[in-house]
């Protein structure tokens, strides 16, 4: 009976899911077929649109043909006059009484003011009132004079330009005299330029922009919330995409500055003009798009329609065999399953290990089976085992609906002890006074969790140390950026005792750089440090000059060591000196090797440094030894010389200042480069630092005698002297130091408190009358950044020429990045070395 049951149910469920895939795929076939038909539809709607948009603007092109030929027949009419009077013999007084009379009757015509015009007869320029004074030489140069004389008579129409007087944009037509040595000229203003528009033919949405053959745009009927060089820049896409045929297609369209799709429809006229109709995408298929919304909704009702049907469909044959559901649920996550009947006493073994199997049937009396569980159970815990899953107890918890309940113990397969889990979940869904008792083995999660908790341990443990590290670098830090700080007060203090006295001034101020200086350093081996934690410390690889690299690097050290009585020694042999590698990390390397020799290191003492080249090919090997005679270090120091926050305490009398960073951040730098560091060193005998880094060969070595010889500071003080900056500041004291440095050296400074202020100022400005930009990245209103940008893209000539330097006090990599990608030409950190600062105004002045 039950397996006819069985039968019967299993046939309900493959009719449920035929008749489910048969709804599905007839749904489906309507889906496809509606699909099809709205993209039809699409495509006729677009193309049709095309059709009327293209005559749309073929017929305000026919408009404004019209127009121009209004102006060429006028142009005609005043050439033809001037050939007869000249020819008539007429001076050019009298020729200048008829212009003033045409003229008069031209803005009848016209309007009054909608147009200038003017003769150009025998090199004099004759004007409607009675004035003439001498042609320029400009006009005998300009394209559309040129034009006009190999024209043969023709009327020729320039694009837009400003008018060198009133500063307005014109549009010039001109037409030479066929006889005379004369040529008639009107200058047209752009807003005179008008087209009827009616909500018959021009629906709401649309645009229109008339353009001359430059892209400038002439007219424009639109409802898009842009002017001025927004709009320009926005009509500049649209001719560039005309121009490559992206908008030659009827489905191809924009994305106007209100973020909407746009088809647009264009027309070129015979003056090399463009009449440009553009159309929202909704105003062609707003229909379309009602019909799509309602297929959507009718899909989504029939969606959830045929969901409905099928869950009540599969309701009716809901119930599945008991083992089968309970296996489903939990068969593949346990390896022993038991329904418990707690009021008979019974259970039913749905899943069980093979040595249960064998001492056990499939069905029977509860008591037997924790019978066979204590067999296996840890000896330890088969008491409280026996106690937490007794009938009784099963009976307390599900009266107190409790649902998951259970714990681990070790259980014995085949004289192996194994953890695993054991649970009684109760339910609802079960039958009444039913639980399922259910087994897990747990053994790999139990072992992995004491293998965490001793990871947990180890870490606690490192991290205890890193602490004690941590503070002890803290301390060390809070005492040398204490010194120097506690010198620049102290220092300023005093010059400010003695100002009647420029001596102890000087020396006071010699003193505070000094301090100020070390604390510059402090800082900067703190944020690189924290850098390197982050995995942010950059390697920016570029071509260079490795000899001149060292070269200069050590004869800083070897002023130094001169003035601190201390031998210098240098020696490089290089076969190829120009590889392609960062620089300025080479350069920090060096710095923190030399500048550590230089502390540990007396009077009578020897520094050296050596660098040689290993092998040589696409990518050679170079060696760098960094040699002192000074104090050295303990042998137990030594394995913890790269460690960070970690300094040598054993000469305590020695003030040694530094943040204890350098070498850490020294070994970071070496590995990035994929290079090796190790140290030598004996107490009383000095240290050896041996460096291997690879490079690559330099693609480009510069010609030696086409190098540049460096101008001196005398000539540059002549190259910066007048020139006039813009200096985009918001700290008050920075501004002050700035502006004063620049003075000094004869730069003229017009100030501004943040970069919306900065643009401003260059918009406000005379073309060019800025010979650079001093931009701070972080201001108020606007950052150095986007003010870059929104200078660059003025309209105006001066925009992208002008030299702008950021002045950041983030001068990590990224940070420079930013600058590059705004369109600024060079970068100088914060504080300001105005020697630098110097030589970056005169590179890119020059």
């Amino acid at each position: 009976m039950k397996k006819q049951h069985s039968g019967r149910k299993k046939g309900n469920i493959k009719q449920v899911l035929y008749n489910l895939r048969f709804s599905i795929f007839a749904f489906l076939f309507l889906i496809v077929l509606t699909v099809a038909g709205i993209f039809i539809l699409r495509s006729s709607l677009l193309r049709n649109a095309q059709v009327t948009g293209i005559s749309m603007a073929r017929n305000y092109a026919s408009e404004e043909q019209g127009i121009l030929s209004a102006y060429e027949t006028l142009l005609s009419f005043g050439a033809a006059s001037v050939d007869q009077r000249v020819q008539d013999g007429n001076t050019p007084e009298e020729i200048s009484q008829w212009f003033d009379v045409y003229y008069d009757r031209l803005e009848t015509v016209l309007g009054e003011g909608n147009v200038e015009a003017f003769i150009i007869l025998d090199g004099r320029i004759l004007t409607p009132d009675g004035n003439d004074m001498d042609a320029v030489s400009d006009i005998y140069e300009s394209d559309w004079y040129q034009k006009t004389l190999a024209s043969d008579g023709k009327t020729i129409f320039t694009n837009v330009f400003l008018e060198p007087d009133s500063g307005k944009p014109v549009v010039a037509a001109s037409q030479k005299c066929r006889f005379a040595d004369a040529m008639i000229v009107f200058e047209i203003f752009p807003e005179t330029f008008q087209f009827h528009f009616t909500a018959a033919d021009f629906e709401e949405g649309n645009s229109y922009f008339l353009c001359d053959g430059a892209g400038t745009l002439v007219y424009s009927y639109s409802d898009i919330d842009r002017k001025g060089a927004a709009l320009q820049q926005y009509i500049n896409s649209i001719i560039s995409k005309i121009r490559e045929g992206e908008l030659d297609n009827y489905d191809s369209y924009i994305i106007d500055t209100d973020n909407l799709k746009r088809a647009v429809y264009f027309t070129e006229m015979e003056n090399g003009w463009f009449s440009i109709v553009t159309i929202p995408y909704y105003n062609i298929l707003g229909s379309l798009n009602f019909l799509i919304l309602l297929f959507c909704l009718i899909t989504g009702f029939s969606i959830v329609a045929l969901v409905v049907m099928t869950w009540k469909e599969m309701g009716a044959n809901a119930k599945i065999e008991r083992t089968n559901e309970t296996v489903r649920v939990l068969g593949n996550s346990y390896f022993a399953l038991y329904r418990v009947d707690y009021g008979q006493n019974t259970y039913e073994m749905i899943k069980a290990t093979d040595y249960v199997r064998s001492r056990i049937p499939q069905t029977g009396c509860y008591d037997d089976l924790l019978r066979v569980m204590k067999e296996v159970i840890e000896p330890e815990t088969c008491d409280e085992y026996m106690k937490s899953f007794s009938l009784e107890n099963i009976r307390s918890l599900v009266s107190k609906r409790v649902r998951n309940f259970g714990g681990e113990f070790l259980r014995n397969f085949n004289g192996e002890y194994r953890w695993v889990d054991v649970r009684v979940l109760f339910d609802e869904s079960l039958a009444p006074e039913e639980v399922v008792l259910c087994f897990r083995e747990t053994n790999e999660e139990r072992l992995l969790q004491l293998q965490e908790r001793r990871l947990l341990q180890d870490a606690l443990e490192i991290a205890r140390k890193n602490e004690q590290s941590k503070q002890s670098f803290f301390n060390n830090m809070s005492h040398d950026m204490r010194t120097p700080l506690n010198a620049i007060i102290g220092l300023s203090d005093l010059a400010g005792q003695h100002a009647e006295d420029p001596e102890k001034v000087r020396a006071y101020l010699d003193k505070i750089g000094a301090s100020s200086k070390q604390l510059l350093y402090l800082i900067n081996d703190i944020l690189d440090m924290s850098r390197m934690e982050q995995g942010m410390l950059m390697i920016n690889p570029q071509e260079f000059d490795l000899r001149s690299c060292v070269e200069d690097c050590a004869e800083t050290f070897r002023i130094q060591a001169e003035e601190a009585g201390k031998t210098f020694l240098e020696e490089i042999s290089l076969k190829n000196s120009w590889v392609s590698g960062d620089p300025l990390r080479i350069n920090q390397i060096l710095n923190n090797l030399l500048s550590n020799a230089l502390k540990f290191t007396d009077k009578g003492d020897t520094i050296s440094i050596s660098v040689s080249q290993l092998s040589e090919g696409d990518y050679g090997k170079y060696k760098f030894v960094i040699k002192d005679t000074g104090i050295g270090m303990s042998a137990e120091f030594l394995p913890h010389l790269f460690d960070p926050y970690v300094r040598e305490t054993r000469f305590s009398s020695r003030q040694i200042t530094g943040t204890g960073l350098g070498m850490t951040i020294t070994k970071s730098l070496v590995v990035q480069m994929n290079g090796e560091i190790s140290a030598k060193s004996k107490l009383g005998e000095g240290t050896v630092f041996t460096i291997i880094l690879p490079f690559a060969a330099g693609k480009s070595a510069p010609d030696a005698a086409g190098q540049e010889t460096p101008p001196d500071k005398e000539s540059a003080h002549d190259l910066l002297k007048g020139k006039h900056i813009l200096l985009a500041e918001d700290n008050e004291i920075n501004m002050e130091i700035t502006t004063e440095i620049l003075s000094d050296n004869d730069i003229r400074v017009t100030q501004a408190w943040n970069g919306e202020e900065a643009v401003e100022q260059f918009e406000r400005s005379q073309l060019f009358s800025f010979d650079a930009i001093l931009m701070d990245m972080q201001m108020p209103k606007m950052d150095g950044c986007e003010a870059a940008r929104r200078i660059r893209a003025l309209d105006r000539p001066d925009a992208a020429a002008v030299p702008i330097i950021a002045v950041t006090a983030n001068a990590f990599a990224e940070d420079i990045a930013a600058t590059a990608a705004a369109g600024m030409d060079s970068h100088v950190s914060k504080p300001i070395d105005f020697e630098h600062l110097r030589k970056v105004l005169e590179k890119l002045m020059r």
